[in-house]
């Protein structure tokens, strides 16, 4: 299960982040881009990750996926088409010599971060 890993270097990236920023805000949400053909099971990450943020600085916050579909062009014939796994043809000369153009992605889109320091509680007022 890859995923665990996934998000410990997710963690990692994040906190190296928010540190170089300036350091003590909440983690509000992190919103990944995940490609259809980057191997990732979504349903795992998102199931895995309430407990693999707990007590780190993105405890509490929201994972966001946003999923990129696989599409790729053909070394061939030029045609541009979506694709679902790596060894799908090109649909209009069924070549195999193709280029992925999207769907590998891994990468994280944006850190939303609370503007109120993290040893403060959400619910405090002033």
């Amino acid at each position: 299960m890859h995923e665990l890993s996934i998000i410990q270097s997710i963690i990692d990236t994040v906190e190296t982040e928010v540190t170089r920023k300036g350091g003590s805000y909440r983690v509000e949400a992190v919103v990944l881009q995940i490609g259809t053909l980057a191997g990732v099971e979504t349903g795992s990450l998102e199931f895995l990750w309430p407990a693999a943020v707990q007590n780190t600085l993105l405890d509490g916050a929201e994972c966001q996926i946003e999923i990129v579909p696989g599409t790729a062009v053909c070394s061939d014939c030029g045609t541009g088409f979506s694709m679902i796994n790596y060894f799908d043809p090109c649909p209009n000369c069924r070549s195999h010599l193709i280029n992925v153009q999207t769907g590998e992605e891994l990468k994280i889109k944006t850190i939303e971060l609370c503007a109120q320091p993290a040893d403060v509680p959400a619910t405090a007022t002033n």
